[in-house]
């Protein structure tokens, strides 16, 4: 099921301008030791993480930015089962690094913090608040698909139905996004609500045009600069444009190029074994594969395994039985064709014709089959 398998995400960071001198302050309940509190951001495309251990519930940060960012505090308590800070699933909330001294309050639990004291952050509180009803009816529905037994996860009236409505919830809240970006054109909250309208794999046609409904400060943003980038490759890769080639190699080293698929339907399939999304995903992709590789179809797996991955990468292709052509630099996110494909979320697919004109993507479950169906039957 598409939406109750979250993607493997990049991580990347969240109006360019002067330095900013930041301030967290914090007070969740009675926290204390061994827990921890993270502040983590992406600057200059590196992962920065700070951390504080909290005394009677109270913690803080200071640093300097070149500009505003969007970071995440996360709270990881301690497992008295386990004797240390593991086990226990992290508490993770947003919050904007700007000018000023930010508030993060709570009686109990930072899932329940109310974020004040500088002006993004009243931002984005009221983003979330507009959010807050589709947020929590999709948590009630994700916490249901859970719940079930793994009979009734075979169900597939049971499955369709909940899918149906997580999709319904999917689209409200891609309104409220859309709504709240072309009212709010000139804060950077504007333009990360705009980058939760676009997904892990945005279309251009959709997403550009609210793109320059941006503010020019705030086009000038480095992760608006870079998001701009991205839209340009995803142009490139619209239905009925021909797929960028590119060539890798294969496990045993040898080159293989994206033109010696010309004349067959090719999937080409963005995964690694480290994705836990994709591992699941992979049995459809299998099934799909199996039903339709005597005619005309194929599929040419493009791994973003890690420098130090290959025999995980190798294990996965035996442990799922994925017996189509597989590739990899194992460079991990920076993938050479996973950065010419603006991927930036896994899994993600694209289908090709046989002359490499993309006449689809990202399609998951019988989704895949169903379209193959209709192409080649």
């Amino acid at each position: 099921m598409k939406n109750l398998l979250l993607p493997c995400l990049l991580a990347i960071s969240a109006v360019a301008g002067a330095q900013e001198k930041f301030t967290v302050k914090g007070k969740v309940g009675t926290l204390d030791a061994p827990a921890k509190v993270f502040l983590r951001y992406a600057l200059d495309g590196k992962q920065v993480i700070d951390s504080a251990s909290p005394v009677s519930g109270a913690f803080s940060f200071k640093g300097d930015l070149p500009h505003a960012i969007k970071a995440s505090l996360t709270v990881r308590r301690q497992n008295p089962n386990a004797g240390g800070i593991v086990a226990l699933r992290p508490e993770s909330i947003a919050v904007y690094l700007e000018n000023g001294t930010i508030e993060v309050r709570s009686a109990d639990s930072l899932q329940k913090a109310e974020v004040t004291g500088t002006p993004l952050n009243k931002e984005n509180r009221r983003l979330e608040v507009a959010l807050k009803d589709v947020t929590a009816r999709n948590q009630q529905l994700i916490g249901h698909y859970y719940a079930l037994t793994p009979e009734d996860r075979k169900n597939k009236a049971i499955t369709d139905d909940l899918e149906k409505s997580l999709d319904a919830l999917g689209d409200e809240r891609k309104a409220i996004l859309k709504k709240y970006v072309q009212q709010n054109p000139n804060t950077l909250v504007g333009f990360d609500a705009l980058r939760s309208y676009a997904g892990s794999s945005p279309e251009y046609t959709e997403v550009h045009p609210l793109f320059n409904q941006l503010h020019p400060k705030v086009l000038a943003h480095p992760d608006a600069v870079k998001f701009r980038e991205r839209l340009e490759k995803v142009k490139l890769l619209a239905i009925g444009q021909v797929a960028p080639d590119f060539t890798q190699n294969d496990p045993d080293g040898k080159p293989v190029s994206l033109a010696s698929f010309r004349g067959k339907y090719v999937l080409i399939d963005f995964w690694a074994s480290w994705c836990g999304p994709c591992r699941a995903e992979n049995p459809a992709v299998v099934k799909a594969y199996n039903s339709y590789k005597e005619k005309n179809f194929t599929i040419l797996g493009v791994s973003l395994d890690q420098p130090d991955g290959r025999d995980k990468w190798l294990k996965a292709i035996s442990d799922d039985q994925l017996s189509w052509t597989q590739v990899s630099d194992l460079a991990y996110w920076k993938n050479q064709v996973a950065q010419q494909y603006a991927v930036n979320a896994i899994p993600q697919n694209y289908l090709l014709d046989p002359q490499g004109r993309i006449v689809a993507k990202n399609l998951r479950g019988e989704a895949l089959e169903a379209k193959l169906k209709e192409l080649l039957n």
